[in-house]
């Protein structure tokens, strides 16, 4: 996906007059970004949209009266424009994701210079220009955060014993991976999946899907083994990889400069399984922009691995599935919630 020169119209959305001078100064300063006007709460952003008709909304998940969430739900039918949160280390960015939220970033918190954080947010503005948007689900369904569909187990077949599961997902990747996670069962083969993420919401991340799916979930530990049932979220800010021990395998997280452009980066996972598993292996792309993961993924289909991306259609940002899939490293592309079945019927033929 080629990036145009046009400039993005960003609407600001926060209650704090300090963080909106701080958002809109930070925004106006780049050449391809515009802001096209703020609001100060949610009935306010409601009121304004439709005569502003920004490109891009950035929102505040906590806010009086009507929060975020609600906020994205009554707009989204709507007006179909990208949001990106800006939050603090809260759970509720997830539910917001859940209701069609494209993306977020972590407020400053000290640990990021207040440059490296507007930079983080103008080239999200960016990706999300161009990522497709849907209204999230029902209020009621989300409160209730949808569990595990019923799945039979595959069964204690020695030769999934060894077999290795990677994903990789980025921009819209979090409900994406949930729609796969949650149709896979109990006795899966390990996963280790690489989701784009700012630090801190790793390990939130994996235990929302571990309270969802039938598998255990966790963010990843160096040293972690690998077994049935278990998927293992990499943690942001470190680079994963699939290592042997033995007839075994563990996972090294560590330290390390970025791939691709991310820490953790999926062409590091994709990689490294290419080069250390030696039973059976599958690869999975997902939506997100850029080509992280691509390389990797040729790389693991060269090696034998069976390898599945998303398709344009579910695809918040068809970016990294599609330039995997334009360099021969996807065999099968689905949506993402037949991702699962073409998975699980792969591991059935093993």
């Amino acid at each position: 996906m080629a990036m145009s020169g046009k400039v993005i119209r960003v609407m600001v959305v926060d209650d704090s007059a300090v963080a909106r001078s701080y958002l809109i100064s930070g925004l106006s300063a780049k050449p391809n970004i515009q802001i096209a006007g703020f609001a100060v709460d949610a009935a306010d952003a409601l009121q304004k949209v439709g005569e502003l008709r920004p490109d891009v909304i950035t929102m505040d998940v906590e806010m009086p009266g009507m929060g975020g969430i609600e906020l994205i739900r009554k707009l989204l039918p709507a007006y179909r424009v990208p949001v990106i949160l800006v939050s603090s280390l809260n759970l509720r960015v997830f539910d917001a994701l859940d209701a069609g939220a494209v993306d977020f970033v972590r407020k400053p918190d000290g640990t990021q210079s207040k440059a490296e954080f507007i930079n983080t947010l103008a080239q999200k503005i960016v990706v999300s220009a161009y990522a497709k948007v849907r209204p999230g689900r029902p209020a009621r369904a989300a409160r209730a955060e949808v569990t595990a569909e019923p799945t039979a187990p595959l069964g204690p077949r020695p030769i999934l014993d060894g077999a290795v599961i990677g994903l990789g997902a980025s921009t819209g990747g979090t409900e994406a991976t949930l729609e796969v996670l949650r149709r896979l069962p109990s006795d899966i083969p390990p996963m280790v999946i690489v989701q784009h993420m700012p630090p801190g919401f790793t390990k939130m991340y994996a235990e929302r899907l571990d309270r969802i799916c039938a598998m255990e979930v966790r963010e990843a530990v160096d040293g972690d083994e690998l077994h049935r049932g278990l998927a293992l979220v990499a943690p942001a800010d470190f680079q994963c990889r699939v290592l042997r021990s033995g007839s075994r395998y563990r996972v090294a997280c560590k330290p390390g400069e970025k791939v691709s452009g991310h820490r953790p980066s999926v062409d590091v996972l994709f990689h490294s399984m290419a080069e250390n598993v030696k039973g059976s292996m599958v690869g999975i792309i997902m939506t997100g922009m850029g080509r992280d993961g691509a390389d990797g993924l040729l790389a693991m289909r060269k090696a034998g691995a069976y390898t599945i991306g998303q398709d344009k259609e579910s695809s918040v940002v068809y970016g990294m599935p599609m330039v995997a899939f334009d360099i021969g490293a996807v065999q099968t592309q689905a949506s993402s919630e037949n991702i699962a079945g073409v998975l699980l019927r792969r591991l059935r033929e093993l």
